[in-house]
């Protein structure tokens, strides 16, 4: 009798649960069916923008620079300096630029927090040891010359595609920064800078330059890029006018067919205020309408709050919407708001565009899904994925048959020679080229990954492919061959091997993997292994570091958290004890909204460069996993009957 009460009050606890962050969530709908939560980076996004403004000499919204500053001021750590993450380290290249633009703001270099980044920057070799993209923003404020950065000839255009160097062997971010930036790089424009702030007190007296190559670059590859760098800059002053005008007009053509309206270049900030000082140096007028545009659409990224502002990087409706959709779906909750909002992301949908994808695929037919409002030239795999899961789990009368047959149709077109699916392109795996100078950073390009595969895998075993089918056997067999030692799997958009592994567990699950397998089993016990104390789950972003060599423990995090649950679930382990004491965490962290709360990054931009806070995590996936739970403890079967 007390076990069937003890029973009757968990499974009441977990309803109330359910239904609390149900109802918060269908409150932060918007009108028109879909949702998107706040996008966050690191100081670098709202710096640039402070900056770009002055660039252009546009007069500034004193109220929005405030708040910018307020903002800026807040998230200083207590190193001095600004971090890429929350509670993250220092970082050169972000303080750089947030000092920049809090002295563009008004901010005192005697001020004490001023100074106390100055130091930090001093102390570490100054402002010549930042990253290329921080070097190439100095040299345009004339703090910097051009010869301390990169030389990327504007003439990279014209080249063939057969051309080791070309930016259709690049990923769609680096193609849609790079293409404006080298009209920059070649007309060297001076920023207007009407206030006339300079940040000389940031570079050191006999500062050494930037290490000639990142940790990342193998000694070979960078020594002969170095040196082809060297010739350039001999060379690049005499290259002929007529071919250089060709290129940047081919240049102003790439951008302006690819503006994307409100939405901006390529969705993302950088390409986006790039696009917007290329046709400033171009002479397009403040009111010309391909300038005006992009200019807006910068604007547009702007979080604007009652004492703080930022800019985000971009925004994430289509993933944000089809998420939160599964997370309801998973709950039981209002089957008129989920379909209100599989319409929203049906409209969505990319029939029409042949965009940069096709260049390596051209036979393929578009039909996938963006990440943001629009971007039809740039749709990716992962988000087509979960929207075509999505819809084909809501939709069992077949009202979305068109759009889940184009979705997958699109999706196996893109499968990559080795078996797996990166983000945006196929066979994006030209890693030569991240050993060149500008690819400090070490993303310049858009491989197979382990969680878009498991996503898409995931998706085609939802629909029904069969595990023996072509599609399918590559998936799996690169899958396998990806695994790391210790049972887990990378996560590229998500930090990290929690996400990578549930990402991959939750696809091999859909394909009818056997549950026992060793593969399966190695993963699941790793995800047993790493639990916190507390019931939790947590990685910090430092596990994308390049000496990684295992976990190490961090702090519980509510995403990350739903993460290993919805991966043991998907592995059968519903009934492990573990299991149990996460959803008691979940339980014990939620707040008196109905949602959690989490400060930690969990999102993924560029490994070792630039991370992302969802504020979305935090409210929808650990509904999802409670929801989950609670269904599979109820049900007649163990198993997770959803490719995600």
């Amino acid at each position: 009798m007390n076990q069937h009460i003890a029973i009757e009050s968990d499974t009441a606890a977990l309803d109330g649960a359910i239904k609390r962050a149900t109802d918060a969530l269908l409150a932060q709908q918007r009108s028109d069916g879909h949702w998107v939560f706040e996008l966050e980076a690191d100081a670098t996004i709202p710096a640039e923008y402070v900056l770009l403004v002055h660039y252009l000499a546009e007069t500034p919204d004193l109220e929005l620079e405030r708040k910018i500053g307020s903002y800026l001021r807040r998230i200083q750590a207590d190193h001095g300096g600004w971090p890429l993450y929350h509670a993250g380290a220092f970082d050169i290249s972000a303080t750089v630029k947030a000092y920049f633009a809090l002295k563009m703001i008004g901010d005192s270099p005697d001020a004490p927090h001023m100074r106390r980044a100055r130091e930090a920057i001093l102390a570490r070799g100054g402002a010549d040891r930042t990253n290329v993209f921080t070097r190439i923003l100095l040299a345009l404020y004339g703090e910097t010359s051009w010869n301390n950065v990169p030389t990327v000839p504007v003439e990279l255009i014209l080249l063939p595609r057969w051309f080791p160097v070309h930016l259709s062997k690049m990923s769609y971010w680096a193609r849609t920064v790079i293409v404006p930036l080298l009209v920059l790089a070649a007309c060297k424009p001076l920023a207007k800078n009407p206030r006339g702030v300079h940040v000389a007190e940031l570079f050191a007296a006999n500062a050494a330059p930037a290490p000639w190559r990142a940790p990342h670059q193998n000694p070979s590859w960078a020594a002969f890029f170095q040196v082809l760098d060297r010739a350039l800059k001999i060379v690049e002053p005499l290259w002929p006018r007529s071919l250089r005008r060709r290129a940047i007009d081919r240049c102003v053509a790439f951008v302006t067919e690819r503006l994307n309206g409100e939405d901006g270049l390529g969705a993302i900030y950088p390409a986006m205020a790039n696009s917007v000082m290329m046709y400033d140096v171009m002479g397009f007028t403040p009111d010309h309408p391909d300038r005006a545009i992009a200019r807006k659409s910068v604007d547009k990224l702007l979080v604007v709050k009652n004492d703080e502002a930022y800019c985000q990087p971009c925004v994430s409706p289509v993933w944000d919407t089809a998420l939160v959709c599964h997370a309801l779906m998973e709950a039981q909750g209002d089957a008129t708001r989920i379909a209100q909002a599989h319409e929203w992301l049906k409209a969505r949908q990319v029939l029409d565009v042949k965009g940069d994808w096709a260049e390596e695929r051209p036979d393929v037919r578009p039909g996938g899904w963006a990440f943001q409002y629009n971007n039809a030239h740039y749709p990716d795999l992962d988000d087509t994925a979960v929207v075509v899961m999505a819809l084909d789990r809501e939709g069992a009368n077949g009202t979305h048959g068109e759009a889940i047959a184009r979705g997958r149709e699109w999706v196996e077109g893109l499968q990559s020679r080795n078996g797996g699916w990166g983000a945006f392109d196929a066979d994006n795996s030209y890693t030569y080229l991240n050993n060149i100078p500008f690819a400090d950073h070490g993303a310049l390009l858009d491989p197979p990954t382990a969680d878009v595969s498991g996503r898409c895998v995931g998706m085609l075993a939802q629909l029904g492919e069969p595990h023996d089918s072509p599609h399918m056997r590559a998936a799996l067999y690169y899958l396998a061959s990806i695994q790391e030692k210790d049972g887990s799997w990378f996560g590229r958009w998500g930090v990290n091997y929690i996400y990578g592994t549930w990402s991959v567990l939750a696809g091999l699950n859909a394909a009818g993997v056997d549950l026992g397998s060793p593969m399966i089993r190695r993963a699941s016990d790793w995800l047993i292994a790493i639990q916190n104390a507390d019931g939790g789950w947590g990685e910090n972003c430092d596990s994308y570091k390049l000496d990684y060599r295992g976990y190490e423990p961090a702090p519980s995090a509510a995403s990350q958290t739903a993460w290993a649950l919805l991966g043991l679930m998907a592995a059968g382990d519903v009934d492990h004890p573990a299991v149990a004491r996460g959803i008691r965490y979940l339980q014990a962290t939620q707040v008196a909204d109905g949602l959690w709360p989490e400060e930690f990054y969990t999102g993924g931009g560029f490994p070792r460069v630039f991370y992302l806070r969802y504020h979305g995590y935090a409210k929808f996936f650990p509904l999802w996993a409670v929801a989950r739970y609670r269904n599979l403890a109820a049900g007649n079967s163990r198993r997770v009957a959803y490719g995600l």
